[in-house]
């Protein structure tokens, strides 16, 4: 591991609207220290944002845990958003196209979902809702043949 990806690994805490941009500050600075291109970063970052808003407006606040993963080939960043919020009585309609309850970014759960490679979500009503994202890094290309 860089010393740079050193600083992926951090437990932040979701409780206001500046806890909000750290969020985003830390996932811009944890995706390009291993090595993420500034698109699949601001589509990690974007996700990252609305699920840390949707924390802190409709979980009452919590936290997110981000986590560098690797898989042999590539290296991941996840995040796990959780709150001990009312929950989502709904799963699928709230990961539905269209769907809001606020006035969001309008991306939603399931646009979140859209911008990462994996995610899972996990919410009880009257228990709380934790949204684990994953993105990998891009494969490295493979050398033209004659070069």
């Amino acid at each position: 591991m860089s010393a740079a990806a050193a600083g992926v690994e951090a437990r932040l805490p979701i409780r206001s609207d500046l806890d909000l941009v750290r969020v985003r500050q830390h996932v811009r600075q944890a995706s390009a220290a291993l090595g993420f291109g500034l698109v699949d970063q601001t589509k990690l970052v974007t996700a990252a944002s609305e699920l840390a808003r949707n924390t802190l407006v409709y979980g009452g606040g919590g936290e997110v845990e981000a986590t560098r993963v690797g898989d042999g080939r590539r290296e991941g960043l996840r995040l796990t958003f959780s709150d001990r919020g009312p929950g989502i009585p709904d799963l699928e309609r709230a990961l539905s196209d269209g769907y809001t309850s606020g006035d969001g970014l309008g991306l939603g759960l399931g646009g979140a979902r859209r911008l990462v490679h994996e995610f899972a979500i996990d919410s009880t009503p009257g228990v709380g809702t934790t949204v684990t994202v994953t993105s990998w890094t891009a494969r490295t290309p493979r050398p033209r043949e004659g070069c």
